[in-house]
């Protein structure tokens, strides 16, 4: 679709997509991971790697072959047509009430445990970071990659210090026999770890602000991907290193134990500083690819309205503005109905597991040759996942047949496959 700015480059979108992939989850699940399944927790990782590489493929294809802003919602239009596009696309937004309040709050406990803030001055942090998020997207996408990169740096060196400081090398890691690991642990390990992987559908929606989409938005998901996993696997080496992670200890602060562990607890500071960039970057790449989704539904069907008017900088800050302030309204809702924090996330959770079902199935009508093997295995990955979450899905299936049934349809076009 024109009109957005094409200015992110190969190394930017590594940023963009290492970070998001880190977001909240590089601090808490190496933790959870290494509570449930210990030194098996080590070979997890490149087991997962392994099995969320066939989705990634198919959504390096997809991104590459119909860069979007719509993101899923077009692939699927494409595959399915206009009324099930309306109906991804909604359904992408109904994360918000329940995904950006959870990250939010993630976000501002590290302040809390930094500055030991109260509950005005949490708030204050919470809309500060919002705000934020809206003067970044004044400027193009471009200009949000660009920080994204210098928070993945950030967050690698943390991780590299901690090795350097703690000794820790690869011969002395203490890998598990594959007679030592157990099928439990293990899959349980993966439930949890998966939830790391979720933003490759965010990712999307960037591919056409890619200066060469064909070329370099397939790289960058998958370097990122690669560099995410990467990261994990050491946090998740270092946690178990020092054993920081099980009794009384919240998962979010293993990392932060450490590092005051090995530098003192000045420290803390920095690490809750990373922790709370490592957030906000997630955060930031997350209310950019809603605001590109209602940007590009609005521009199809109504180009001269208010949200499908681009800034100077040709971003789609009117739509920005607009999903920021759901975003406030939902977080201060949160925040005075007291909605846990873990059911918050298993809600989101169960829709992105759906949206990653829908794009594999775009991918098995639009996509050909082995890519389109990569989408019939994502697809089975996915309702595989469905099944390991349950009964926890039911926010995302009923949000899915009261979209499809009042959401007005439209003629269909037919696509051809690529």
């Amino acid at each position: 679709m024109s009109g957005l700015k094409q200015d992110i480059g190969l190394t930017q979108g590594i940023g963009l997509l290492s970070t998001s992939l880190l977001g909240t989850g590089v601090f808490a699940v190496p933790a959870l991971a290494a509570q449930v399944a210990e030194q098996g927790s080590l070979w997890a990782w490149p087991l997962l790697i392994a099995l969320v590489f066939p989705i990634a493929i198919a959504f390096a294809a997809l991104g590459r072959h119909f860069p979007n802003a719509g993101g899923a919602a077009h692939f699927v239009n494409l595959a399915f047509g206009p009324h099930m596009a309306r109906v991804t696309g909604w359904l992408f937004l109904s994360v918000i009430p329940v995904g950006l309040p959870a990250a939010l709050q993630i976000a501002s406990g590290f302040w809390q445990a930094a500055f030991g803030l109260g509950p005005l001055g949490l708030q204050l942090v919470q809309i500060g970071s919002l705000l934020a998020i809206w003067l970044l997207g004044m400027r193009s996408a471009g200009s949000s990659a660009n920080l994204q990169v210098i928070i993945a740096a950030l967050i690698v060196a943390m991780v590299v210090a901690i090795w350097w400081k703690g000794g820790i090398t690869l011969t002395a890691i203490d890998w598990p026999s594959y007679q030592q690991l157990s099928a439990g642990p293990m899959f349980s390990a993966l439930a949890v770890m998966f939830w790391c992987f979720v933003g490759l559908e965010a990712f999307a929606h960037l591919a056409a602000e890619f200066r060469h989409p064909e070329r370099d938005f397939p790289r960058a998901l998958l370097i990122g991907m690669l560099l995410a996993g990467g990261v994990y696997w050491a946090c998740t080496v270092a946690v178990l290193a020092f054993h920081s992670y099980g009794g009384d200890m919240a998962a979010a602060a293993s990392l932060p134990a450490i590092v005051v562990q090995l530098f003192g607890s000045k420290a803390l500071w920095i690490a809750c500083l990373i922790g709370y960039l490592a957030c906000f970057a997630s955060m930031n790449i997350y209310t950019q690819s809603f605001a590109r989704l209602v940007w590009s539904q609005a521009h199809e069907q109504k180009p001269k309205a208010w949200v499908a008017q681009l800034s100077r900088s040709r971003s789609p800050l009117n739509a920005l503005t607009l999903v920021l302030i759901c975003c406030l309204i939902s977080s201060l809702a949160a925040e005075y109905l007291a909605l846990p924090l873990d059911a918050l996330i298993v809600y989101a959770n169960g829709i992105f597991v759906f949206i990653y079902l829908l794009c594999m199935l775009s991918g098995c009508r639009l996509l050909t040759g082995r890519s389109r093997v990569m989408a019939f295995i994502g697809s089975a990955l996915c309702v595989l996942l469905l099944v390991m979450i349950g009964w926890k899905t039911l926010y995302a299936f009923a949000m899915f047949a009261l979209l499809w049934l009042i959401l007005p349809r439209r003629k269909e076009k037919v696509v051809q496959a690529h």
